[in-house]
């Protein structure tokens, strides 16, 4: 593992992702001051998803042939630039139209630099490597709600859009200085497709694993926030404490990462989801603060376990069908789930309430877990009878 590569890149991808946590829980909460229906809110989220779903696939598969470095400084460039534009947004349309915009920079961005990172991880360690991965970047994600929180409430929403800019700019910075090009795991001629890492059944289970969690963690972003302050009355410095409980929680996936390259991590996939779906069916009955981040943090435990094993299951197979595109279509599959779910669960809320949001995200994962699960014991039988 080249350590100076695994520093720069986790710490620029802290910094961006600490930006876009300043901003995003709350993008709900902004919208609705401006009006916005809950189908408008579920587009302001998921237009940040949609726009990858057409994208990502050939950011994945061009990042294999003419490197990563180009990819991620272009990212990180779109960040910056959509940060000032939701600075300006007057209206849920302005929104919707700068988050597709945010949307494509994070294409060439997170999914990148998950595939730099799995281009120089060994053999053998792809858990552990992509559990600190991950526990950064959800530490990142964490982090931003509390500073975003108390931003909000102190000054404004808009100046927290500002210092999300600079974020981006100072991680575009560090990318460009420190980071330098790899060697890098791509694919041989007969799976150069775009969609030949769909020829592995891992793949394919994997896919729905990460599409139906991507629902649920949309449900978790559109509408937590809402619900903590319609249903709760919670301030946004309160909010934010209760989002940014996903940084501590997160860190279990520096050991859980480990875990999944001792332990089946089929086993830990399905567990992990199970755990996030009984606490997303329990959010509709807490009655305050506290029990609202008890469960919220038990969500994000289930993940921890259940997101290091998915991820390394990819890494193993990018190193046949290509670490880029494989990472970008894992990247496709959350995409997926938080392009559709936002729209659909906004549908929910304003025909069922609000409660109904939880409940539903929790029927979807629970039928993708379940899927998943199906597809890889399939796998491993195949992989048992010919002798692998």
């Amino acid at each position: 593992m080249n350590r100076k590569a695994f520093v720069v890149l986790v710490a620029s991808m802290f910094i961006s992702m600490m930006g876009m946590g300043l901003v995003t829980p709350f993008l709900p909460i902004y919208a609705n001051t401006m009006g916005a229906t809950g189908v408008q809110v579920g587009l302001i989220q998921a237009a940040f998803s949609i726009t990858g779903i057409g994208t990502l696939l050939f950011v994945g598969r061009l990042s294999d042939r003419y490197g990563r470095k180009s990819f991620l400084s272009a990212g990180l460039t779109i960040l910056a630039i959509a940060s000032f534009g939701l600075l300006y947004a007057s209206s849920p349309k302005h929104l919707i139209l700068w988050r597709f915009f945010q949307g494509l920079g994070a294409s060439a961005h997170l999914p990148i630099a998950q595939a730099y990172l799995g281009d120089i991880t060994p053999k053998g360690s792809e858990g552990k490597w992509m559990g600190y991965f991950s526990a950064v970047l959800f530490s990142g994600m964490g982090a931003g709600p509390l500073l975003g929180g108390v931003i909000a409430d102190v000054l404004s929403m808009r100046a927290s859009f500002l210092i999300m800019a600079l974020l981006n700019i100072l991680g575009l910075i560090a990318t460009l200085l420190f980071l330098k090009e790899m060697p890098r795991k791509a694919a041989a001629r007969e799976h150069s497709s775009y969609m030949a890492p769909l020829k592995s059944r891992i793949m394919r289970g994997i896919f729905v694993y990460r599409m139906t969690a991507g629902l649920g963690t949309a449900s978790l972003m559109a509408f937590l926030p809402l619900f903590a302050e319609l249903k709760l009355g919670l301030s946004t410095t309160l909010i934010g404490i209760v989002l940014a409980a996903r940084t501590p929680a997160s860190i279990v996936q520096s050991y859980t990462g480990g875990l999944a390259d001792r332990w089946n991590r089929r086993s830990m996939v399905f567990w992990g989801g199970m755990a996030t779906v009984f606490a997303t069916v329990l959010l509709p009955s807490t009655a305050g603060f506290w029990t609202l981040l008890a469960v919220h943090i038990f969500t994000i435990l289930g993940q921890s376990f259940g997101i290091p094993a998915a991820n390394a299951f990819i890494v193993d197979e990018g190193r046949t069908y290509g670490m880029g595109a494989s990472m970008t279509m894992f990247m496709l599959a959350m995409q997926i789930g938080n392009g559709i779910g936002p729209v659909a669960l906004g549908g929910v809320s304003d025909r069922l309430g609000l409660n109904a949001v939880f409940y539903s995200a929790a029927v979807v994962m629970t039928s993708g877990i379940f899927l998943c699960d199906w597809i890889l014991r399939r796998s491993t039988a195949q992989m048992s009878g010919n002798g692998k």
